[in-house]
């Protein structure tokens, strides 16, 4: 690819470091991921730059890994000196439960580290045991907006991982915070396999995308579908990119977890092959330009370089 990329969602991990809930065996096939196995090994910079040379990567954004909760601190600690010796990650999106009591010191301790840019929690809750990653759904929880009501005293935006269904009830919980960056994860995970899941998809995107401070990252179109093909997710992607416009889309390889569901090349692939039709200044917008924005990376004089 001969424009810049920033990857606006990555993974990093160290499993003699830190403690993976998920990478750690014994693996099988339930649960979103699948089989995790083939990913069940420590993941650092240099693997990321080899597995992304194609795509002239300039920059990162990595978002919090799913280590485990009480070891948050210690994963964003790590990647803050990663970052300082080896500019990556350029920024990070590190982990808080939202619904601790103690929430304004865990986001006052994230905040600290000057690559930090925000928070995520994942929230997809599902009543099928096979999607679901929470056991019950703490966005319904009056503990978690007020949670989320505390992120712009502390200059943090927020990662939005959750299924559709949860998207209406959110919007109204953003709504009332347009202060908060929201970035949504994985292109809004929509299940075909639900009733009208498509239908679903569509009416919790254009809730969320009826907000300014709504941005979409396109990624994770495994997580749609195991075996997903380009002719099931280009009309799914393109009609993200159309909700939210050029200027809040960010493409994302989600490195090294969207490997279980195909290579990087045949994800990247893939996307610029969607993006073709867009103008230049478009596809440099959506691949790079958008997330040095909207996560206030400052790589303007690399991106001009990389053009």
């Amino acid at each position: 690819m001969t424009i810049p990329f920033i990857d606006a969602h990555f993974h990093l991990w160290d499993l003699q470091r830190l403690q993976y809930g998920w990478l750690t065996p014994p693996f099988d096939d339930q649960g979103p991921n699948g089989d995790v196995s083939a990913i069940a090994m420590t993941y650092l910079p240099d693997r990321f730059r080899a597995d992304l040379v194609r795509w002239n990567l300039v920059g990162a954004v990595h978002v919090e890994a799913g280590a485990d909760p009480g070891q948050a601190l210690a994963e964003t600690a790590w990647l803050q000196r990663l970052g300082d010796a080896d500019r990556l990650p350029t920024a990070i999106v590190a982990h808080a439960d939202l619904t601790d009591p103690d929430v304004d010191d865990l986001l006052a301790a994230q905040a600290r580290h000057d690559r930090v840019r925000g928070i995520r929690q994942i929230v997809n809750w599902h009543p099928d045991p096979a999607r679901t990653y929470m056991p019950v759904d703490v966005t319904l929880d009056p503990a978690w907006a007020r949670g989320f009501a505390r992120l712009a005293a502390h200059g943090l935006g927020f990662d939005l991982q959750c299924y559709p269904a949860q998207m209406p009830h959110i919007a109204a919980i953003l709504t009332r915070h347009p202060d908060v960056p929201v970035r949504i994860n994985h292109m809004g995970m929509p299940v075909p396999g639900d009733p009208d899941g498509i239908g679903t998809w569509r009416t919790g995107m254009r809730a969320l995308a009826a907000l300014p401070q709504v941005a979409v990252k396109i990624s994770g179109p495994g997580f749609i579908r195991r075996d997903w093909t380009p002719e099931l997710v280009a009309p799914i992607i393109r009609e993200a990119i159309a909700l939210f416009g050029t200027d809040r889309t960010m493409f994302a390889s989600d490195v090294p977890t969207d490997t279980l569901f195909g290579s990087v090349d045949r994800h990247m692939e893939t996307y610029a092959a969607i993006a073709a039709d867009f103008p230049q200044h478009a596809r440099r917008a959506m691949f790079a330009g958008n997330a040095n924005r909207l996560y206030r990376l400052g790589l303007d004089s690399l991106l001009e370089d990389a053009a």
